[in-house]
């Protein structure tokens, strides 16, 4: 193909008619999507370094991740609202440099205090980041290219917690955890200059009205919401303060949904929910969020509890299924493109039920070898089903309703992450001590008493997955009810040069 006819096909238009290298902007954009995934996924191997590091208890370093959470999550519903009133190379700019300041104060904090602020700061940063990823990539594609394109941008965001717990687990064995941070500050210096060069004004500012009290609805009702989910898991449901802050939140959600709906430019255009399509999509995604929280809770704590596995090992057992994520997205996106969402969800859902079926059956003796092929297995179904669901959800609405649907889709995942990882822990708990054995025994015989509380810690876990089977059963029966998809759509290889 001649050079002339090839750059000009990488040639397009922002909203002033300039032109931009789309192949740059994109990098810029994927960059962008790593640096913040990683840091969401590089400390989970390094708490109990940071426990003994502050000398602070689990409850406490926990804070680290929660605060994170938290913060990011109330960050979601505002950024519908921050892209239309900012221009999209400023506010990815500003919140590349909000997230590089808590990264910095992270990785030079001298207490648990500092490093907890920059945990918060890094979170404002990355609440912005992320939908404004996925709105600017869905927008700068016709809707017929969208499954390549979004799974391109799923092959980064799946290989960023590949590499996360492993790489942590690799440079705190060696150096110590202040590198986790020192790792992500050249690569946000990196995405700044890509930034700064190659990313362009692709989403309109229409400069809506700032509407104080949705802002604090929304801060409020989901973080208190948000926290009293996270919280259970540890504290029980029926602890005072889950209870108050599940029950405040809830009813300060639903003053914020109201006043959405009643207002004629809301903060949050919950009319995405109109479509059908997006609806189906989004409660299937939010069901597969819990189920694919099973995995990621379970297994780490059977490999290291049960199976006595280091936090590195239990990284590299689940490394496999990991990367097969990553390289599975960049596959199904292009299916998506052929076939539609419904042929790749029913298929990716019959296949997660059947690869869960052997996680009910986890013994003292199961081979970490057996974990490890039967984890990567299960994300197989998993690639099939996330990326393609949410494409498809998002092709059904006007451009003009994008970033909206963004947050939308971004706030429903944050809450069923929350709600399914509180009820897995709830669930295992319950399930060990309703069967663990009188504590009489450890009198009589300790080692009888010792192999009983391992058969009911195994109890708990493989109960644990008959429920996630039971929650994916009914994501295959919803997923029914998607439309087939009307054309088929053919990339040839000069398309192709758009996405890659």
């Amino acid at each position: 193909m001649d050079e002339k006819i090839r750059n000009k096909k990488l040639v397009n238009k922002d909203i002033h008619g300039k032109e931009y290298n789309k192949f740059l902007l994109i990098i810029t954009l994927l960059i962008g999507s790593f640096v913040s995934v990683l840091n969401q996924t590089i400390l989970s191997t390094a708490l109990p370094h940071l426990m003994s590091y502050y000398n602070i208890t689990a409850s406490t370093v926990q804070w680290v991740t929660t605060s994170f959470m938290l913060t990011n999550a109330i960050m979601i519903p505002l950024t519908a609202l921050l892209l239309e009133k900012f221009s999209t190379k400023k506010l990815f700019m500003l919140a590349m440099l909000i997230f590089g300041i808590g990264t910095m104060i992270c990785a030079f904090s001298a207490d648990f205090r500092m490093l907890l602020i920059g945990r918060i700061v890094q979170a404002i940063g990355a609440g912005i980041i992320m939908p404004l990823i996925n709105t600017v990539l869905l927008l700068i594609f016709p809707p017929e290219k969208r499954g390549s394109a979004m799974g391109l941008y799923g092959l980064v965001v799946s290989f960023a917690p590949a590499i996360g717990p492993t790489l942590a687990g690799l440079i705190i064995d060696k150096l110590n955890w202040h590198y986790l941070f020192y790792l992500l500050i050249p690569i946000v210096i990196l995405d700044l200059i890509f930034v700064f060069y190659f990313m362009k004004d692709i989403i309109a500012p229409k400069n809506p009205k700032i509407d104080v009290l949705s802002i604090l609805l929304s801060t409020f009702g989901f973080g208190l919401m948000l926290y009293g989910l996270s919280s259970a898991g540890n504290k029980g449901w029926t602890d005072i303060s889950v209870i108050t802050s599940i029950i405040i939140g809830l009813i300060i959600s639903v003053l914020f949904v109201w006043r959405q709906l009643k207002m004629e430019h809301p903060m949050l255009e919950l009319g995405v929910f109109r479509s059908s399509t997006f609806t189906l999509t989004t409660i299937i995604g939010s069901i597969l969020n819990i189920a694919t929280a099973g995995a990621g809770i379970i297994v780490p704590i059977f490999l290291q509890s049960v199976l006595g596995k280091s936090a590195f090992t239990s990284g590299l057992v689940l490394l496999p299924g990991a990367l097969i994520l990553a390289v599975m997205m960049l596959v199904s996106g292009r299916l998506f493109d052929k076939y539609g969402a419904k042929k790749l969800a029913i298929p990716g859902l019959i296949l997660l039920i059947v690869s869960s079926i052997p996680f009910t059956k986890l013994q003292s003796d199961t081979s970490v070898a057996y974990i490890s092929f039967i984890y990567a297995f299960r994300y197989i179904g998993i690639s099939l089903v996330i990326m393609p669901l949410q494409t498809a959800g998002m092709n059904d609405l006007p451009n003009k309703l994008l970033a909206h649907a963004s947050a939308a889709v971004n706030m429903s995942k944050q809450v069923a992450g929350s709600l399914g990882s509180a009820v897995l822990i709830t669930i295992m708990s319950n399930v060990a001590a309703a069967n663990a054995p009188g504590k009489q025994l450890a009198k009589t015989n300790i080692n009888l008493y010792k192999s009983g509380l391992l058969n009911t810690t195994l109890k708990g876990m493989n109960t644990t997955f008959w429920f996630v089977i039971g929650i994916t059963v009914i994501s295959l029966l919803v997923s029914f009810l998607l439309k087939d998809k009307q054309k088929n759509y053919l990339m040839n290889s000069d398309d192709m040069e758009q996405v890659i």
